[in-house]
């Protein structure tokens, strides 16, 4: 009887242990891990995609009040100070917020001062993408004092196709054709916008004496080229770079590059009566919305991408014109308002495209900020999350 229990009891737990090792459970198993790892990493991309769309309406607001105030300033209440001491407050602010942002992702063996040393030295990506910035600033005082303002908007509204064909170069993404002719279409539609600036033949050409048209027209060609290599080439850094250092260093790397570029702009461009001079309460809020927006932008570019950034500048437009006609009697014509629709309709065409759409990214080989190595499953997550599956 002992014997029979014994042999019954071993008898059933090889059952047992056959049956867990059968392939069928196996199986069953391996297929509630990876139902378990893809609601997981679908929880992840739902949040991502919510923190997307808030970070994107942020900055159409923040550009539209940076607009509007701006032109209450200079232009209602006529405070006379610079534009450049405004940005280079601006990124003093982003530099001192950003470093408080990397003191409370810091190790407890590793020191502010000696991370900022580290990314000081290590910040040459982001001073050649503020050497960028300083170019187009010229060339954009260059265009304008060789052509008008028309002509200028007229060109400058190309920065979303070469924003898009540098995208599709350096980043392998594919667009599709619903895309791209939303891209067009928004592009139009803010030019139809314009149409109060470049309408009238005097804002075509410059006034100013010994102006050509020519050299006009190629440094604002050369400026829309520029914009659109500078959005990919941040994307590039922040996203994908081997270094993978956070938002809020690449923030301060870039400001801190930035700072001595606008030092040389307030030395050619500064009052007479000197630094500082003409600030009031205004001025600061338009300096701390302009630094706001420069840090909304890296955060639009790490959670979305340049296009889906430029979509919100581009609202930020209308939204804009829309509150200085409200509240400043600036010009809202019905010519304005359809084109204002066509817009808001391409943001939406190309947001809500459904078409499957790939973008192959380069793995990076080098470790992370704090020194971990990627592994590649978080690698492919990661870049999962940033891919546009529409």
């Amino acid at each position: 009887m002992v014997e029979r229990q014994e042999s019954s009891q071993s008898g059933g737990v090889l059952e047992i242990m056959a049956l867990e090792n059968s392939p069928d459970l196996l199986d069953d198993r391996s297929g509630r891990n990876e139902d378990k790892d893809r609601r997981s990493f679908m929880s992840r991309f739902r949040c991502m995609s919510s923190m997307r769309i808030v970070v994107l309406v942020v900055l159409c607001l923040q550009n539209s009040l940076f607009t509007v105030l701006r032109r209450y300033s200079q232009g209602v209440l006529k405070e006379n100070y610079s534009k450049y001491e405004v940005l280079l407050v601006g990124e003093v602010i982003k530099m001192a917020f950003s470093a408080y942002m990397i003191k409370g992702t810091l190790d407890e063996n590793v020191t502010l001062t000696k991370r900022l040393q580290f990314l000081v030295q290590s910040s040459r990506k982001m001073i050649v993408l503020a050497l960028i910035y300083g170019a187009m600033n010229i060339l954009s005082f260059v265009s304008l004092r060789n052509i008008g303002a028309g002509m200028f908007t007229i060109f400058a509204q190309c920065k979303i196709l070469t924003t898009a064909s540098f995208s599709a170069l350096m980043l392998n993404r594919k667009y599709s054709w619903t895309q791209w002719r939303a891209m067009i279409a928004l592009m139009l539609g803010v030019l139809l916008f314009s149409e109060p600036i470049w309408g009238k033949s005097g804002n075509l050409l410059s006034t100013n004496a010994g102006a050509n048209v020519i050299v006009g027209t190629v440094a604002v060609l050369i400026e829309v080229i520029l914009s659109g290599f500078a959005s990919i080439y941040f994307e590039k850094v922040i996203k994908i770079d081997p270094q993978q250092l956070s938002i809020w260093e690449r923030n301060f790397q870039l400001a801190l590059g930035s700072f001595p570029v606008y030092l040389c702009f307030i030395a050619t461009d500064s009052p007479a009566e000197g630094f500082g001079s003409g600030w009031s309460i205004m001025a600061v809020v338009v300096t701390s919305l302009g630094a706001g927006g420069g840090l909304l932008v890296a955060l639009s570019i790490k959670y979305g991408d340049s296009i889906l950034k430029t979509l919100a500048t581009t609202g930020a437009i209308i939204l804009s014109s829309v509150l200085d006609n409200l509240f400043l009697g600036g010009p809202l014509t019905p010519t304005m308002m359809i084109a204002g629709l066509q817009v808001i309709v391409a943001i939406c065409n190309y947001t809500f495209d459904s078409t499957p759409t790939e973008m192959k990214l380069v793995k990076p080989i080098a470790t992370r900020a704090q020194g971990t190595e990627t592994s590649g499953k978080e690698f492919d997550e990661e870049q999962a999350l940033i891919r546009e599956e529409k």
